[in-house]
């Protein structure tokens, strides 16, 4: 133990003591001894681990015959360490006491008491030193010996606060890392150690003990040396120093140990990628740890699927994702190639450690457990490989789940795995399983997300009536790379088309479920031929019933082909880029922005621009155009030049511009694009009547169908469209107490009849039984038609059908 002066004005003190360490665990007894504890105290660790702490320290500041201790406990933290051992403190506490120890004589003993919390068994943390080994060098000028007493303070109070905090853990060399880890954060928590000399002299006590030992080993290692070398005789070696040197070989194994598996740490998890994670794991431990690593893992981890319910059992299936090895290249690969599944019958290790959860070591592979394991691989003759050889099979687990496992070989030529790298093995499986379980709840949960976002993204037809549609989606190049970007076309009345393209802010399944609801949102209300300002007024409404925290962008246009005009409302998306076919310009529409749907209270307005044949309409989200520490505007330029480069197909066209914005680098957020082209519909294909709400106008609907088909030359349609025909007049005629009756053919890649009138009451199927009179209308539409809806509009309603054109 060093100390140090508690302000940076008084010299640092000299001298050391060394400090035992015992660990109590919940039942009072010993789970951790150190060396510095057999020094001060006589037993050794293999006599004191599982003792109750009462028998072997100081538990009060009472002498042997029972009198009072003048020099007892230390009665300003506490009245004794008894008090912690047996659990009545649950503060820290600190104290000095006299131990009568068995052919020694009476020990002054200072003491520190640290109560531990968490998921491990250890429950309290002594500290403690020799108070005899303080010499009058030791302490502040003028305090006499008697005035020493342990305490605590935070590490901050003291010049070099980090060094004591990051040496602390040297006391706990045999403890895994991470105990060590949550012990030491409790103690600089509850106070560190120090000695106090009186109210205003306060010594820190630092962790490293074993350093001047070795340093005092190794000066007279070298004046040894130099004796021998002058024809001297050798020094005289201490009493400890044999223990001694088998305590530094231990402390620095312990100690290579702890480098390997903080080095393995920062070499493992840097990716939530699994393939690249598993890779990783492989190569971490060869060749330093061992000269063969294979990886295994079970098929749902691979597969990308849930978490693996029930334990692994003989037919489990595993398979091997990964092998690493230190031999000639090639000579693995053909015996057992990465890739390959496989199970692992009883009388294995590899069962033994997947389903006990727990690392097997064989110090060597006897030929007749290599015959064994050969026996898994068929043909292929794995013994040269394996034989002599030494093996630790490792589990990879989390939540006390095998996920999988790692067979690690160690060469003839290499000492065997001991008890040591179990330990190490173990800690190691542990930390990978940890990586390797992130890393496959990642893959699982962005599976998952990609999954519900496609099954949201629509089915764009590429052909709607007067316009050619083509879209592209990118998902996000970063973690959670789901976002809620989405684009739609609907089909509306009076051969329009809606044209959507929304972005929910944010990424992961939330963004993907709220893209969703959305979209679901828009088609609903888009079938009630809402115009597009009060659409968004509808969807911002509905967006704020959902909830305050979603913030969404949404463009929305319908188009009209008869009429040649889109109508456009915006709800804070950036604005589409119109190409003229006519000299192939392109620009930016300028649209009044609004606001993003679920702000709320903020109006939206309609814009209607007059469109040309051939013109095109480019819509996106603002992951294409965007890139950080870039000017948006710098985007959008690029965006206007791309779209207007010549292409020979709309495909073709969205290609060109994924192209030119993608390779900038920098695009992290998902991408929808969606590109219309605009082609009208001709007069000449369209055709229109007026008919009065009169039952003898439904046979002379039908003569103009027929008429109207026989000039377009569809007469193969005739019959069953002026049936059809016939049925929505009646209908309308008959129920809908209209005061006009609109019809309109419209040939377009398909043929659309549509029949309007000015009743808002939508017709519904009914079941028709065999007396009924009425009924039997839209089941015959329903029937033959390729489609079929109903939709209100403005004055009224729509019914309408489709027909396929017949081939040519």
């Amino acid at each position: 133990m060093h100390s140090g002066t508690g302000s940076a004005s008084q010299r640092p003190v000299p001298g050391r003591v060394p400090l035992a360490v015992v660990v109590v665990d919940g039942d009072g007894l010993v789970s951790h001894w150190s060396t510095g504890a057999r020094r001060l105290f006589g037993p050794a660790r293999e006599e004191a681990v599982g003792r109750p702490a009462t028998d072997l320290l100081p538990v009060s500041g009472a002498l042997s015959d029972g009198r009072p201790d003048p020099e007892g406990a230390y009665d300003g933290l506490g009245p004794d360490l008894e008090s912690s051992l047996d659990g009545r403190a649950s503060y820290p506490a600190a104290g000095r006491a006299r131990l009568e120890a068995p052919r020694r004589e009476r020990i002054d003993v200072l003491w520190w008491a640290y109560p531990l919390v968490g998921p491990g068994p250890e429950k309290l943390l002594v500290l403690a030193a020799d108070a005899g080994r303080l010499h009058a060098e030791d302490v502040p000028d003028g305090h006499p010996m008697e005035r020493i007493a342990p305490g605590f303070a935070l590490h901050t109070d003291f010049p070099g606060a980090d060094q004591l905090a990051r040496g602390l853990p040297a006391i706990l060399p045999s403890m895994s890392v991470g105990e060590s880890a949550r012990i030491v954060s409790q103690v600089l928590e509850l106070g560190y150690p120090v000695l106090e000399f009186s109210l205003h002299d306060r010594v820190p006590v630092t962790a490293d003990w074993g350093v001047p030992r070795r340093a005092e080993r190794k000066a007279r290692r070298e004046e040894a040396a130099r004796a021998a070398a002058a024809g001297l005789p050798a020094p005289r070696r201490a009493p400890d120093d044999e223990a001694d040197d088998a305590d530094e070989l231990e402390y620095a194994a312990v100690r290579e140990h702890l480098e390997f598996l903080n080095e393995v740490s920062g070499r493992i998890g840097s990716s939530l990628d699994l393939s690249r994670t598993i890779i990783e794991v492989s190569r971490a431990v060869v060749p330093r740890f061992t000269d063969v690593a294979g990886t295994y893992l079970r098929e749902q981890v691979v597969a990308g699927e849930g978490f693996p319910e029930g334990p692994p059992d003989a037919t489990t299936m595993w398979h091997r994702v990964a092998l690493e090895h230190t031999d000639e290249p090639g000579r693995w690969d053909d015996v057992v190639p990465v890739g390959e599944s496989m199970p692992f019958p009883a009388h294995t290790p590899f069962f033994q450690c997947m389903t006990s959860g727990q690392p097997v070591l064989v110090p060597r592979i006897t030929e007749e457990m290599g015959n064994a394991i050969a026996s898994q691989f068929e043909k292929r003759d794995i013994r040269p490989l394996i034989t002599n050889r030494s093996m630790l099979v490792v589990p990879l687990k989390a939540r006390n789940v095998v996920l999988g496992f790692m067979i690690l070989l160690r060469h003839r030529e290499r000492p065997v795995f001991n008890d040591m790298d179990r330990v190490t093995g173990a800690e190691l499986a542990a930390r990978a399983g940890l990586v390797l379980d992130n890393a496959r709840m990642y893959t699982y949960q962005e599976s998952v997300a990609e999954t519900l976002q496609d099954s949201m993204l629509p089915r764009i037809e590429p052909r709607m009536p007067g316009c050619d549609i083509a879209t592209r989606y990118l998902p996000g190049t970063l973690l959670g790379r789901v976002g809620g970007d989405w684009f739609d076309s609907i089909k509306l009345p009076g051969s329009r088309t809606a044209l959507v393209v929304g972005d929910v802010m944010g990424h992961g399944l939330n963004s993907a479920a709220m893209m969703g609801q959305l979209r679901t949102a828009v088609q609903t209300m888009a079938a009630l031929d809402l115009p597009p300002a009060q659409l968004l007024r509808n969807l911002d409404d509905l967006a704020q019933r959902l909830g305050e925290h979603y913030l969404a962008t949404c463009l929305y246009a319908v188009y009209d082909p008869i009429a040649n005009e889109l109508e456009l409302a915006n709800a804070g998306h950036i604005p589409p880029v119109l190409v003229r076919a006519a000299d192939g310009r392109s620009e930016l529409l300028e649209l009044p922005t609004g606001a993003p749907i679920g702000v709320g209270g903020v109006p939206f307005e309609s814009v209607r621009v007059p469109m040309a044949p051939g013109d095109r309409l480019v819509m996106c989200t603002d992951g294409l155009v965007e890139v950080r520490g870039e000017d948006i505007g710098v985007g959008l330029a690029t965006l206007c030049e791309s779209a207007a480069h010549p292409a020979a197909s709309m495909d073709a066209a969205c290609d060109t511009i994924i192209r030119s914005l993608n390779t900038r680098g920098g695009r992290k957020d998902d991408v929808a694009l969606l590109m219309a082209r605009l082609n009208g519909i001709a007069p000449e294909d369209v055709a229109h009547w007026s008919v009065t709400p009169d039952p003898a106008e439904v046979p002379r609907t039908r003569a103009l169908v027929r008429d109207q088909l026989t000039a377009w030359g569809l007469g193969a349609l005739t019959t069953v469209a002026e049936l059809m025909a016939g049925e929505l007049v009646a209908n309308a005629v008959r129920h809908a107490r209209t005061r006009r009756v609109e019809v309109r053919l419209v040939r377009s890649g398909t043929l659309v009849c549509e029949v309007e009138d000015d009743d808002r009451r939508l017709p519904t199927l009914l079941n028709a039984g065999p007396g009924d009179e009425f009924g039997r209308g839209l089941h015959v539409v329903s029937a033959l038609a390729r489609e079929w809806g109903t939709s209100g509009t403005g004055s009224g309603k729509t019914v309408w059908f489709e027909l396929a054109l017949p081939r040519a």
